[in-house]
């Protein structure tokens, strides 16, 4: 079992307090632009398997890790204070669609490893600037609440245990890989959000210490969730989990989020995120917001006072994320809760 590292959260949350922090820009844009064959994806590891992988690019990280690699250390060089892990529909569920449900494990494990030897290079080169990684947990593309059908009344895409279970699995090979924290990103659905939180307690029972949470939902224009609930039923469904930060990402575009993000600010008794998509893609692919006008827009977020961490979701890239941090480089963050214990989950 690997050990925690204890001295990790503490110095997140005394950076948290200090700064805007930098999470990292979008894995899957940069490596959509590498114009990848069905070779990449299968590898000698599966390349005698059944199903198509053409686009699983969770799969990149047994089957090209060199390209993960570069891309962590591509975020890391543009000055990411935290990078996320390769991840993002790496549980059974997610990998089901390509057959390789049985793999879920080992892509947690070695994606986690992956980033946790990126943001150690980077961590001896600029020991002012410790670096983390943050685990990534995706909502799947299955959900407890909403129905497959109308004709399927009563019946679930997926079921709550199932998902939990699939999430614990998860959750193991991102701790044993490396982690410095676990995000559950782009909440969509509060029951998928909440079987992510219940896998991880379980899975933090019999460990030594536990890694902090960062929660991060998504929502439409009108501040609601797709499953229904607005920002303060959100929070209030998961603050009992007391996740060290909570926070929105997607969404079309910075200033759609930003009322949203206020007000789960005013709620919210933790730290707060924001990693928002780079506008919608056009029909080449190619995402509206520049990096200056991206970085601009949080920026401007930043300065009313209501994000402790910035980033990117959907579309954006190293040069975005330059940009943001030169933007709120000397921005100070919002302002610190109440005194949280540190490993809380």
């Amino acid at each position: 079992m690997v050990q925690c590292d204890v001295t990790s959260p503490r110095t997140l949350e005394s950076l948290l307090r200090a700064r805007v922090l930098v999470l990292d820009g979008a894995m899957g844009t940069q490596l959509q632009r590498l114009r990848l064959v069905d070779a990449d994806f299968r590898g000698e590891r599966f390349r005698r398997h059944s199903r198509d992988l053409f686009g699983d690019y969770d799969a990149l990280t047994l089957t090209r890790p060199d390209l993960v690699s570069r891309v962590h250390a591509e975020y890391l060089e543009s000055g990411s204070d935290i990078i996320r892990t390769n991840t993002f529909s790496s549980t059974a569920v997610a990998q089901a669609d390509f057959g390789l449900s049985s793999s879920a494990y080992e892509f947690n494990l070695t994606a986690a490893r992956l980033a946790r030897a990126a943001c150690d290079v980077w961590r001896a080169r600029t020991p002012h600037q410790p670096r983390f990684v943050a685990g990534t947990i995706g909502p799947t593309n299955r959900s407890v609440s909403i129905l497959p059908s109308r004709a399927a009344a009563g019946i679930r895409a997926v079921a709550f245990g199932q998902l939990r279970d699939a999430y614990k699995e998860q959750v193991r090979g991102l701790i044993e890989g490396g982690c410095d924290l676990l995000l559950v990103e782009t909440v969509f659905d509060l029951a998928n959000a909440q079987a992510a939180l219940a896998a991880i307690a379980e899975v933090c029972i019999a460990r030594p210490c536990r890694l902090p949470v960062m929660l991060s939902a998504t929502v439409s224009d009108s501040g609601r969730m797709l499953t229904g609930q607005t920002i303060e039923a959100f929070w209030a469904a998961v603050a009992q989990a007391k996740p060290l930060i909570v926070g929105l990402n997607c969404s079309p575009a910075v200033h759609t989020v930003r009322p949203h993000l206020e007000e789960l600010a005013r709620h919210a008794d933790c730290y707060v995120s924001c990693h928002p998509s780079a506008g919608l893609p056009d029909l080449r692919g190619e995402y509206a917001a520049r990096p200056a006008d991206f970085a601009d827009a949080l920026r401007d977020l930043a300065s009313r006072g209501v994000a402790n961490i910035v980033g990117g979701c959907c579309g954006t890239t190293p040069a975005h994320i330059t940009a943001v941090v030169e933007a709120v480089r000397d921005m100070p963050p919002r302002s610190a809760p109440a005194p949280i214990p540190h490993g809380r989950s």
